[in-house]
């Protein structure tokens, strides 16, 4: 695929370049909490501008229904995309209305301007090709060229990721050729011993990468929810702990499989327990228990990994020549329950190799907990893309970049 470095090579002076960006920040009413993937395109808009371009800058946030919901209003991110370039950004009130087709045809060279999200045109998601070609056909009008550099949605088959780059002269900007590169990393040019550290909630969600991670990784480490449906595939009691009962099967048969191929799945030693989830708002003392993985109370839910799991996980890491991280060890966002997390993102930077936290909760989890982004080799902006990729499947937005 062409790259940015290209298309600034060819000249952008007086150009309209539509830059498909990730800017589905979580915001706290219209208070953005965490601006790493507005952070993350800043390289590619500012280069576009500084060369001349017109940059129509488009994303997704959230999940509206096709039609427009103030409560995700890309205006925030707009605001701040402006402040992080220190210039102003025009925004468009809709996404190829009047607003938008006004906004564009008012910038001036140099100029950026971010249209509303594109999830509120129903075009964006439609799974009909001819209802997303036909959205596509619109944005393709306020542009004469693309740049994919929204790496957050290269997995989704949409208008602005799929459909839009095949209307236009079309290159992959900064941020899709970095993560791109580092994948390859992970997948093409592994450096050993590989290890790879999976959390969050559901197993479900990460069936598929441990599926093919069998054959890659030398190490899988299980944390986070998903860990106590491995857990019970053990026999063991697992209480009120979140479990995945028809899931059980599957776990227990990728046990037997790492088993006989020689890979070395590290489950939870010991755990935090609790009667009941904590709230997270208030963030009021939960007062947890430790007890052993095998030995969780009947009336008690696991909320992070133990103290015995965190040293366990960091002589794991410690000697790693490349280190993938998705999924946080526990429930974070409490500080009763932020130790495991923590643990592991220090033993990241512990580490010798080459360090990757992949996207998501985990991208979250480094910076709510305060932890120096640059201490790692690298933080992806896109959780679900990176799990596809490994998982070996074709990503639809990089699909569309290639020539």
């Amino acid at each position: 695929m062409k790259t940015i470095d290209a298309l600034l090579a060819e000249g952008v002076a007086g150009k309209r370049v539509f830059v498909r960006a990730d800017l589905n920040v979580p915001l706290d009413g219209t208070t953005i909490t965490d601006d790493g993937r507005i952070r993350a395109v800043l390289p590619t808009v500012k280069a576009l501008a500084d060369a001349g371009a017109r940059v129509v800058v488009a994303s997704h946030l959230g999940r509206p229904k096709g039609a427009p919901d103030p409560v995700f209003s890309l205006a925030p991110a707009a605001s701040r995309l402006g402040e992080l370039l220190g210039t102003a950004v025009s925004f468009a009130s809709d996404t190829v209305g009047e607003s938008a087709t006004s906004t564009v045809a008012g910038l001036s060279d140099g100029d950026v301007a971010v249209i509303e999200n594109l999830r509120f045109n129903p075009g964006e998601t439609a799974k009909d090709d001819a209802e997303r070609a036909a959205f596509a056909d619109q944005l393709a009008a306020l542009a004469d060229v693309y740049v994919g550099d929204g790496f957050g949605a290269v997995h989704r088959k949409h208008a602005s990721v799929f459909d839009l780059p095949a209307r236009l002269p079309h290159y992959a900007g900064y941020l899709i050729a970095t993560e791109v590169g580092v994948l390859k990393k992970l997948t093409d040019d592994v450096k050993r011993p590989y290890v790879v550290a999976l959390g969050g909630a559901k197993v479900s969600d990460k069936l598929a990468v441990i599926d093919e991670l069998l054959g890659k990784a030398d190490r899988l480490l299980i944390g986070g929810g998903m860990a106590y449906t491995f857990l019970k595939a053990k026999g063991y009691e697992v209480g009120i702990s979140l479990l995945q009962e028809d899931q059980v099967p599957v776990v227990q048969e990728y046990m037997e499989r790492a088993e006989q191929s020689g890979v070395e799945l590290v489950l939870p030693v010991d755990v935090l327990v609790a009667p009941e989830f904590p709230d997270l708002k208030t963030k009021a003392p939960a007062n947890p228990t430790t007890v052993a993985a095998d030995a969780i109370p009947a009336d008690q839910e696991g909320l992070d990994i133990g103290p015995e799991t965190r040293k366990l996980y960091a002589s794991k890491l410690a000697d790693a020549a490349t280190v993938f991280w998705n999924g946080p060890m526990g429930v974070f966002e409490h500080p009763d329950y932020a130790e495991g997390t923590k643990a592991v993102a220090q033993a990241l930077i512990d580490s010798p190799g080459f360090t990757v936290v992949g996207g998501g909760d985990s991208a979250a989890a480094v910076r709510t907990l305060g932890f120096d982004e640059k201490a790692f080799g690298h933080i992806s902006t896109g959780g679900g893309a990176s799990l596809e990729y490994l998982e070996g499947k074709t990503l639809p937005g990089l699909a569309a970049l290639e020539d």
